[in-house]
C-alpha cells in the first residue's frame, strides 16, 4: 500500500507530478531509492540534487583554533529560536567547549563541563526556558598539519558552514574562497578519484538502462556507445566534484585551475547545512493560529 506521505516525498526528492510518483512507487514496492532512480530512467524526474531535502531549523558554527578547525549543528524547531539571543550564547559556549576539548563525537560533546554546566544541562535548560525543544545533533573535528592552512565560511548566520584544509603558499582569500565554493556549490567530493567504486557501478548500470531505451541509440558501434557512457556517468558526477566544478568567481574557470594558479593543493572539506536530511513535522500555520486564539 502506497502512502500519500511516500508520494510527497518522492515529488519533494524529485520534483515528478503525483501520479508519476505513485506509479514509481509502486512500480517499486516503496522502496524510495528504487523509485527515484525508476523515475530518473524514465526522464521524468527533474530535480535528483533535492535527494538531501532541508527541514530542520537551528544552525551550524565553524571555528578554528590552532591546528583544529569545528563544524557542529544544533537544531531548533522553528526559525525564529536561531535569532534568540539565549540560542545564540548556547552555541557561542559549545563551541569553545569542543575547540578546548576536541570533543568529536555527540555524546563526548554533550557530557563536556562548562563553568554553566554540561552542555547537555545547558540545551535542557534551554528548551526549558525558550520553549521548543533544542538538539545537538552533529560535530566534525578537523586536525590540520602544520604546513597546512583552513579556509572557513558561514553563510546566513550559520544556515550553512564550510571548512577546507589547503596546502601550499597560504592565502587567506584563495582560502576562503574555497570555503565559499564549499557552501554556495555543495561538493560531495574532493575529486572523480574519492567517488566509492560502487557508487560509480551504480551510475553506469542507471546510465545504461537509460541508453538502452533511447532509439537514438540503437546501431549505434559499441565503441562509440562505451564513449557516450562514460561521458554521461562524467557528467553526473562533474558538480559532485569540488575540483571539477566551475569557480563561482568565474565560471570559465574550473576550482582546480584556481587553485593551481594560486600554487594551493585542496586536502578536504567538510560542509554542514542546517537541517539536511531531516524530516520537518508537517504544520498548518492558519489551524496552529487559530488553536492558540481558541487556547
Amino acid at each position: 500500500m502506497i502512502t500519500a506521505s511516500q508520494v510527497k516525498e518522492l515529488r519533494e526528492k524529485t520534483g515528478a507530478g503525483m501520479m508519476d510518483c505513485k506509479k514509481a512507487l509502486t512500480e517499486c514496492d516503496g522502496d524510495m531509492a528504487k523509485a527515484v532512480d525508476w523515475l530518473r530512467e524514465k526522464g521524468i524526474s527533474k530535480a535528483a540534487k533535492k535527494e538531501g531535502r532541508i527541514a530542520a531549523e537551528g544552525l551550524t558554527r565553524v571555528a578554528t583554533k590552532g591546528n583544529t578547525g569545528i563544524l557542529f549543528e544544533v537544531n531548533s524547531e522553528t526559525d525564529f529560536v536561531a535569532k534568540n539571543e539565549q540560542f545564540l550564547h548556547l552555541l557561542d559556549v559549545i563551541q569553545n567547549a569542543i575547540l578546548d576539548t576536541k570533543a568529536a563525537d555527540v555524546d563526548a560533546v554533550l557530557t563536556t563541563s562548562t563553568p554553566e554546566g554540561t552542555i547537555a544541562d545547558l540545551i535542557t535548560n534551554a528548551t526549558a526556558t525558550i520553549g521548543e525543544k533544542i538538539t545537538f545533533r552533529r560535530v566534525s573535528v578537523v586536525e590540520k598539519a602544520d604546513d597546512e592552512f583552513f579556509g572557513s565560511y558561514m553563510h546566513m548566520g550559520g544556515k550553512i558552514s564550510a571548512l577546507a584544509v589547503l596546502k601550499g603558499e597560504t592565502n587567506e582569500t584563495v582560502a576562503k574562497n574555497i570555503a565559499m565554493q564549499v557552501a554556495s556549490m555543495a561538493p560531495t567530493y574532493v575529486s572523480q578519484s574519492d567517488i566509492p567504486g560502487d557508487v560509480v557501478e551504480h551510475e553506469r548500470e542507471l546510465q545504461l538502462q537509460m541508453m538502452k531505451a533511447d532509439p537514438k541509440m540503437a546501431g549505434k558501434p559499441e565503441k562509440v556507445l562505451q564513449g557516450i557512457l562514460k561521458g554521461k556517468v562524467d557528467k553526473h558526477f562533474k558538480d559532485q566534484c569540488l575540483l571539477d566544478q566551475e569557480f563561482f568567481l568565474d565560471p570559465k574557470m574550473k576550482v582546480a585551475n584556481f587553485l593551481k594558479d594560486n600554487k594551493v593543493e585542496l586536502v578536504s572539506f567538510v560542509r554542514y547545512q542546517t537541517g539536511e536530511g531531516i524530516e520537518k513535522r508537517e504544520e498548518n500555520f492558519a489551524e496552529e493560529v487559530m488553536s492558540q486564539i481558541k487556547g
